[in-house]
């Protein structure tokens, strides 16, 4: 009977570590599933990161967003306005003066290489459609813009139309203080509309689809003037990219 114990007891012993291997495995497998699955939510993690990265960094410019720029016209506006002739330009230098929160920017417009956009720009100051307009947008994560122009204040009106094509981008994506550049849609080179945008600090915008974005002209004067009074006081509410901290609106816009 002493055998038969033995055999009885060495039989138990091996189920026991039997199942405890199988427990051990099972464990194991289901350690390995989870990491499995874990590595592949965090891929797909890292993915819409990334694209979302990239996303804003294109709608900066295109709710120019700096690149942003027109979504929808303003219906008031549309039943007034309409797109001017390129030729208004007259292939010539066009310089003024905008006044953005009682600072005077001299500015100068380029007609010959952006004359469509420079039409455009020339009519609506002489519509004063500028005047008391908000800038509603400032980014300074990275590319640093004041965009302004629209009349709804909200980064999706306009002057009632849009227009291409994109005239004047840089071939290198850089934007040097000064800058003053249209706002469009992403990938969408016919939706210029009133928005613009002042790069207040050398930015570089990535193009998309469509191209890079229209420059019309730049900032001669005043310029550091509107970065210690509106850019250096940041973002409503914190953040890199919204309405700036403080009010701005542009008092009066004139060309000749």
């Amino acid at each position: 009977m002493a055998p038969s114990k033995q055999n009885d007891r060495d039989a138990r012993q091996a189920r026991e570590r039997l199942r405890a291997y199988q427990a051990r495995q099972t464990v194991h497998e289901e350690k390995t599933k989870r990491r499995k699955r874990d590595n592949w939510i965090a891929g797909i993690a890292v993915v819409v990161i990334v694209g979302l990265a990239i996303g804003t960094q294109l709608l900066y410019f295109a709710k120019p967003g700096p690149a942003s720029a027109t979504a929808s016209p303003s219906p008031s506006a549309s039943a007034a306005l309409s797109l001017p002739s390129k030729s208004l330009a007259e292939d010539r230098t066009w310089t003024g003066t905008m006044t953005i929160n009682g600072i005077p920017l001299g500015v100068s417009l380029d007609g010959a290489k952006a004359p469509q956009a420079v039409s455009s720009t020339v009519y609506l100051t002489q519509k004063k459609f500028y005047d008391g307009l908000s800038c509603h947008r400032l980014t300074n994560g990275g590319f640093y813009v004041l965009q302004c122009g629209d009349p709804e204040g909200t980064g999706n009106g306009g002057p009632g139309y849009e227009y291409g094509p994109i005239e004047n981008a840089p071939s290198d994506d850089k934007y040097p203080a000064g800058t003053i550049a249209m706002a469009r849609q992403g990938n969408n080179a016919e939706s210029q509309g009133s928005q613009f945008f002042i790069v207040y600090k050398d930015t570089t915008i990535g193009h998309d689809d469509a191209g890079g974005y229209t420059v019309i002209g730049k900032v001669t004067s005043g310029l550091d003037t509107l970065v210690k009074q509106v850019a250096d006081k940041g973002v409503k509410g914190g953040g890199t990219d919204g309405t700036p901290a403080v009010a701005t609106k542009i008092d009066a816009f004139t060309l000749q």
